[in-house]
């Protein structure tokens, strides 16, 4: 699973979620599916490398002011398409407001990240953008890139729905998922992230209540999926009603994105 992480300077959690073989006997092509943090941080290296994988498709899950806050960067004659949200509802993102005005634990921050997976398939935003990503998937053949800010809830949730429409084993879902949790090395940057948390708000955070906060864990996907099947009845169900995946659409996505 290791192999599947790119490492960059300055992008975070960069990893190919293609690659996996489906329970209808096809392969996922390697090199096709790539998921990330933001770019505005990237180096003229990062950029780089990232120009010669030959992203066709950039889809930046993010809220409008996170993109004015931290705009992407791009390689150097990029030419492919972006897809994002013109959903702007004016605030702060959900996350920055938790972080500065709540008090982190590792109780407040797994109930967090709960209650935001039970919304994540269902903001007007994503709905939107989701869509989009996938009608992208049908029509185009080059490599796609999908990132939010962290590359791990919004995106972890797409690149699931995309795994789950593919027949991708469930096992093999659930471990691209926490496969977050190594690429980030939780462990190594929580010092970091804790004083800078504290400098931003003027209280400490333990420890495990930022590594409980910036990693991933089976029981947040799993909400988001029991919310879905609540409200849809199925996950198909969902990615056709709410989405408008049908099956001529789920057939074109296989056919270009097999090995």
């Amino acid at each position: 699973m290791t192999g599947r992480i790119h490492r960059f300077d300055a992008l975070d959690n960069f990893r190919d979620y293609g690659d996996y073989a489906t329970v209808a006997g096809r392969h996922i092509a390697p090199g096709r599916l790539f998921r990330s943090g933001h770019q505005a941080r990237a180096s003229e290296a990062d950029l780089e490398r990232l120009g010669a994988l030959g992203i066709a498709t950039v889809v930046d899950l993010r809220r409008p002011s996170e993109r004015r806050d931290q705009p992407s960067k791009r390689p150097v004659g990029f030419a492919g398409a972006v897809i994002e949200s013109a959903h702007d509802d004016g605030g702060e993102a959900p996350h920055m407001t938790f972080l500065r005005t709540a008090d982190l634990t590792p109780e407040s921050g797994r109930r967090f990240m709960t209650d935001t997976y039970r919304r994540l398939a269902f903001e007007p935003s994503h709905l939107d953008l989701f869509a989009r990503y996938f009608h992208a998937l049908g029509e185009t053949d080059g490599p796609v890139l999908i990132h939010c800010a962290a590359g791990k809830d919004r995106t972890g949730l797409l690149a699931a729905l995309t795994h789950h429409l593919l027949g991708v084993h469930h096992d093999d879902m659930v471990a691209d998922y926490l496969l977050t949790n190594t690429a980030v090395d939780l462990e190594g940057r929580a010092p970091g992230i804790a004083r800078q948390l504290e400098a931003m708000t003027g209280r400490a955070a333990s420890h495990d209540a930022v590594v409980a906060f910036l990693g991933v864990e089976p029981v947040y996907l799993d909400t988001a999926l029991a919310e879905i099947a609540a409200l849809h009845g199925s996950t198909d169900a969902y990615l056709a009603q709410a989405l408008g995946v049908d099956a001529d659409l789920r057939d074109r996505i296989g056919a270009r994105l097999a090995a």
